[in-house]
């Protein structure tokens, strides 16, 4: 699993039908003191995050496992909302 934050959106009306229904964000992965990097890309959601929001993510096979991806040509997706990130006893993150 990974820790990314949601920085926007993809909208795509001509897709493989087995993406249909999904909602699509775009992720850059994030360090435990909530810094970007790396490339932004796309993942499934499947919880309901938003922009902004600091998610975890799930990527290759492992991304098919959730209810709403099972059997879909996906690579990413966004199984859980952070509420809170503690390293080494420090909270350095939490959801206002």
């Amino acid at each position: 699993m990974l820790i990314a934050r949601v920085v926007g959106t993809a909208v795509s009306t001509i897709k493989d039908e087995k993406l249909s229904g999904l909602k699509l964000l775009i992720v850059r992965e994030a360090t435990h003191t909530n810094e970007l990097v790396g490339k932004p890309f796309v993942a499934a959601d499947s919880v309901g995050a938003g922009v902004g929001e600091l998610v975890l993510i799930a990527q290759g096979s492992s991304a098919r496992q959730t209810d709403k991806t099972k059997d879909r040509p996906v690579d990413a997706v966004i199984m859980g909302i952070l509420d809170e990130l503690e390293v080494d006893g420090e909270l350095t993150f939490r959801k206002s």
